[in-house]
Parts: C-alpha cells; structure tokens; sequence
C-alpha cells in the first residue's frame, strides 16, 4: 500500500517539517492550508527537496461545511490516504490568565482546535480504516504545567486527548483496522506562542525528523500519548 499523508497546517511551523521529514522518509504529502498562496509557497520549497507532493487541500477547521467538502475531495483525488495528521491548530489569547480569557476566545479556540478536528477526522475515518491506516494528533498533556497554561489551548487539547483516547477504545473494541495516538512534540518555537526561543526549546526541523522516525518505527500507538521531548521540570 502506498504511504500517503494528510497534514493540516502543513505550509507552515511543526506541520511543514512533519511533511518535510515523511516525505523524506518516502512518504507522499498532502499538503492542508487555509491559504492557497502560502500552500503553493510550500509546496515548491517541499518539491525542491525531493519530496513527492501531491497537492493541497483548503481546510479550514471552524468552517464545518468546508471540512466535509474537503474530506469528500480527499477520498475522490487520494484514495489511498492511509494517515491524517491532525496539526493546525489557533493558540487562543495567550497573553492573560484564565480570569482574564474572554469566552468568545474559548469558544473559537475549542471549535477550531477539536469541533474542527473531530469533525475532520470523523468524516475521514471511512476511508483511513479501509486503508487500515493511523490518526496522529498534535498535541500538549492534559496535565496541567506551572509554568504553560493558558488556559484556552489548554482546554482545546485536553478535549482533542479524550477524542484519542475514546476513540482508540473504540476501535479496539469494535476490531476498527485504525490506530489513533497523540504526540506531544515539546517545546517548540512556532509562530503560535510568538516564535518564542528559550532554553530546552526545540526547532521544527528537528520535531519533523522525530515525528517522522515515530512513523516509520514500525510499531502500533494505539491509544498513546507520546512525548517527542517532554517538558524539563525545574527543580
């Protein structure tokens, strides 16, 4: 079977070195973007390196209609889509403390990082579990750290973890030929908390070349939260 990827937010941060270092790895990339110019921009810079693209799909994680036109896309153009990274993500308002975060942000927080994603992967189910093909969550422990917390991406993604983990009962139970995990890449420097830089702080090449080799290690995650480079505690 031939190995093809899904990735959203892949024009960019962590999702483009995860499409980078698959497709290195002999992976055929799928590239989903909110943005065509950017998409494109990716996509010539990927090629330049080897690396097989397909093309791109237009995602957009808050548009619910949009997610089904592009999950119906996805099976009629790639058929053989047999893993979906679930990547793109929005940061909420990282700047305030939880008595401070507005409930609007919550909520475009919550239904871009799991309505949207929940709803992607759901529609997309049908085609992976007939490929006997993998979900890979992009994601931050549930527990909660003294020293990262705000509150609206937090939340997001304890809510985007118990999806993984009810579904990957689910699969079991039901003898579903799909595997689900979650992968905690670590501190990272992204656009998304500013491009912040600080000690113990990963880049995205060396997150995609990790995030890859757990791809291709040959072992079933079913249901596991996996840390790429855990958070250091301080003492």
């Amino acid at each position: 079977m031939e190995k093809t990827v899904f990735i959203t937010g892949a024009n960019k941060g962590i999702g483009f070195g995860i499409a980078k270092h698959l497709g290195l790895c002999g992976w055929k990339v799928i590239i989903g973007a909110r943005n065509e110019r950017r998409a494109e921009k990716a996509i010539d810079e990927l090629k330049s390196q080897g690396i097989d693209v397909l093309g791109w799909v237009h995602i957009e994680l808050k548009d619910l209609d949009g997610i089904d036109k592009a999950a119906k896309e996805i099976a009629e153009r790639y058929p053989e889509l047999s893993l979906l990274v679930n990547n793109a993500g929005i940061p909420g308002d990282m700047s305030v403390d939880s008595q401070h975060t507005e409930i609007s942000v919550i909520r475009e927080t919550l239904d871009v990082n799991f309505v949207g994603t929940f709803a992607l992967t759901k529609a997309l189910i049908p085609l992976l579990s007939k490929n006997c093909g993998r979900i890979a969550n992009i994601t931050v422990p549930s527990e909660i750290s003294p020293y990262w917390h705000p509150l609206a991406y937090v939340a997001s993604k304890a809510a985007q973890n118990a999806m993984m983990g009810v579904m990957a009962i689910e699969f079991q139970q039901a003898g579903t030929p799909l595997e689900v995990f979650s992968v905690h890449p670590g501190p990272t420097t992204t656009d998304l908390n500013g491009n912040m830089s600080l000690p113990g702080f990963h880049d995205i090449e060396t997150i995609g070349q990790k995030f890859a080799e757990l791809i291709c290690d040959g072992k079933n995650h079913q249901g596991e939260f996996i840390e790429l480079y855990p958070i250091v505690k301080e003492d």
